[in-house]
């Protein structure tokens, strides 16, 4: 113990204290920690998203959905106006459907007088039927074109040479039959105010095409009459079937509806005409 000065200095227990004017340290080996009710504790991992790295605990977005479009307030760009016509997750509604589906518009195709084809399809147009049949159809007419004309150089015992044009002339026949025509007749609806779903027409063309994959199929019959009969059946089921879905919705157009629907049943057959000479003909 030491007395005098301003105050005094005493020793208990090896801890020093100062009296007197001197405010007293709080021993450092001692820390007391006291949590309160209004306390803002941190879990981890966080239950939300902080910062620019979010959700690192979950699963990603779309691990089970590789296409989905972002979801709001998401960090993945999202692209609107004509940018979004160049992204996968702009077609890939029209891709849904299932096989059944696909099946009943095909049977629809198959019966063209019914006309209720543009009402069925009217909410749910998809684009995965026109692509595939359009693409049997390139290989169909290439492999039957390609047999019939064997057929033919070899029961005249004459040389045969693969004709590797036809699949060309085949991907740019109904490719761009399927493309271009329903565009045209989309703008040309337009100018007449009566505005149709382009989706819905490449559907609708689409699958008017189906009923020429069993007409090639039958053109193996070596009988050039019956092949004329089989493109003329097929060219008027085709024809008909787009000219009756489409006519109640042209008919809005005014007086010159009649006009627009015999254009599309006659450019409907001169389609048949072309692949009759080029695809049911053959010359040895």
């Amino acid at each position: 113990m030491m007395s005098g000065g301003v105050g005094k200095y005493t020793h208990i227990d090896n801890q020093p204290q100062v009296s007197g004017s001197v405010p007293a340290v709080p021993d450092p080996g001692h820390v007391t920690v006291q949590f309160t009710a209004d306390s803002n504790l941190q879990t981890f991992p966080p239950s939300g998203s902080q910062g620019k790295i979010s959700g690192g605990s979950r699963p990603p977005r779309d691990a089970d959905d590789t296409f989905s479009k972002p979801i709001s307030g998401s960090d993945e760009p999202q692209q609107g106006g004509w940018f979004r016509t160049f992204t996968i997750a702009a077609y890939k509604p029209y891709f849904d459907v299932d096989t059944t589906e696909v099946l009943d518009r095909i049977k629809d195709s198959l019966f063209p007088f019914r006309g209720t084809f543009t009402e069925k399809t009217a909410n749910n147009p998809d684009l995965y039927g026109p692509f595939w049949i359009c693409t049997t159809l390139i290989f169909v007419a290439a492999s039957i074109g390609t047999f019939v004309t064997y057929i033919a150089h070899k029961l005249q015992k004459k040389e045969w040479n693969y004709d590797i044009n036809l699949v060309t002339w085949s991907a740019g026949v109904f490719y761009g039959y399927v493309l271009l025509v329903p565009l045209a007749l989309y703008v040309i609806l337009k100018y007449f105010s009566a505005p149709s779903g382009l989706v819905q027409l490449f559907c609708l063309y689409g699958y008017s095409l189906f009923v020429f994959i069993p007409a090639l199929c039958l053109s193996v019959v070596p009988l050039e009459i019956f092949r004329w009969v089989i493109a003329g059946v097929a060219g008027f089921m085709s024809a008909t079937f787009v000219a009756l879905n489409l006519r109640a919705h042209i008919m809005s157009a005014g007086e010159r509806w009649f006009l627009i629907v015999a254009g599309i049943f006659l450019l409907q057959l001169a389609l048949s005409v072309v692949l009759k000479l080029y695809l049911f003909t053959v010359t040895v």
